[in-house]
């Protein structure tokens, strides 16, 4: 073999390991920036602020036939409420989204708690001992219920959190949140559900 072949077998040596190094950097750097995105997921930080802009979707769909345990581990079953306005928030402690718009959900319950309006919070595969907690700091002032292995997403159709759906008294699901909801937006569309 020649010098020359040599020598160029050698620089098409050192730019593939050039490359290859490279590459690995921009992987190595990728990594990192999903990692810190994942242990972030837990703060506020993700949240907008501002006024929510989610409207809800209009449906008329049957709502599921779920039964599931309160905090309190008494049997409860979205049936009990037929007859009445029913707000379903599906949500969960790590969930930031959830914990902005819970403040929201409180207000809107006590402002209309006494037209018939219930809403039930369900929450998503996480233990008691966590869930009450988060209750207690909310001071959340609606029934709060349990679900360990997910059955109300599955009856509801949902996988992300919160989703919140909105059940009438002939038991028919007419509107539906996928994210954030806020008092506005329940104010708007939900109250009018409440005279009918």
């Amino acid at each position: 073999m020649t010098t020359r072949r040599r020598s160029r077998s050698r620089q098409r040596q050192v730019w593939a390991g050039l490359v290859a190094g490279a590459g690995l950097i921009l992987l190595a750097a990728a990594i990192a920036l999903y990692a810190r995105r994942l242990d972030r997921r837990g703060t506020a930080e993700e949240v907008p602020s501002g006024p929510v802009q989610n409207p809800p979707a209009v449906v008329d769909l049957p709502a599921p036939e779920l039964s599931l345990t309160t905090l309190d581990g008494q049997p409860a079953s979205l049936a009990d409420y037929r007859g009445q306005v029913l707000i379903v928030n599906l949500w969960a402690t790590w969930c930031p989204p959830c914990k902005a718009e819970m403040p929201d959900l409180k207000a809107y319950y006590e402002a209309h708690r006494d037209e018939g309006l219930v809403l039930v919070a369900i929450n998503i595969q996480e233990p008691a001992e966590r869930v009450r907690p988060f209750v207690q700091a909310y001071g959340l002032p609606f029934p709060v219920w349990l679900d360990p292995e997910g059955a109300s997403t599955a009856a509801f159709r949902t996988q992300g959190l919160p989703s919140t759906f909105v059940i009438d008294p002939e038991g028919r699901i007419r509107l539906i949140w996928y994210g954030r909801t806020s008092k506005a937006l329940l104010e708007q569309y939900v109250t009018p559900l409440l005279g009918q």
